[in-house]
């Protein structure tokens, strides 16, 4: 029998075309009063969708259980329709609050929108073998940037996404990240809408 230790086989990962909305349930940010960890979610009293593509659309809430805060947020009524949250880019769809999830990494900028958002990435950056099932018109994988993608860069993109992990545990302002600050890189508006006929 051979002494030598068994070798691990390939990670692989298989893209069913997750998009990045799905992450927006649940949005850490920098709270706007104290700096500290503030979460932005759908308004309790909307019921919610069936369909993720809804989350761009919903009423928001900004609350910080550290210092009380709460703001509130209705997206934009253009004609019939409810102009819809472009996700992307290191501040929040709705408020445009710094993201609480960001980091330095590798020269540039990791963030999250919360830990599920960091496991799905996690899950694809450690992957050797990576299969796509889906077009990439919208699927938030094929879309990363290509130091993420980088093998060469793979421990380091592993690192940083072990020290958001590390971050979604703090509230203090104190704990924030020096990286979660504005930086204007939010994506243009690709003009999606919801027609329902009327608000919320």
């Amino acid at each position: 029998m051979s002494s030598e230790p068994a070798r691990p086989g390939p990670v692989r990962h298989d893209d069913h075309g997750t998009w990045l909305v799905r992450f927006t349930d649940r949005v850490h940010v920098v709270c706007p009063r104290c700096g500290g960890r503030a979460l932005v979610v759908p308004r309790p009293d909307v019921e919610p969708s069936k369909h993720f593509g809804a989350l761009l659309f919903q009423p928001r809430r900004l609350s910080c259980a550290g210092c009380g805060a709460v703001a509130e947020r209705t997206a934009v009524q253009r004609g019939a329709g409810l102009v819809g949250a472009v996700p992307g880019g290191t501040e929040d769809p709705f408020f445009r609050r710094p993201l609480w999830l960001q980091t330095r990494c590798a020269g540039r900028i990791l963030w999250a929108y919360n830990e599920e958002h960091i496991d799905a990435l996690a899950a694809y950056v450690a992957a050797t073998q990576r299969r796509r099932h889906t077009s990439p018109t919208m699927a938030m994988f094929p879309r990363l940037p290509l130091w993420m993608k980088s093998a060469n860069h793979r421990d380091t993109v592993l690192a940083g996404l072990a020290a958001l992990r590390d971050l979604a545990r703090r509230a203090a302002p104190t704990d924030r990240s020096d990286a979660a600050h504005e930086r204007g890189d939010r994506p243009r508006h690709h003009g999606s809408m919801l027609f329902r006929g009327g608000p919320y």
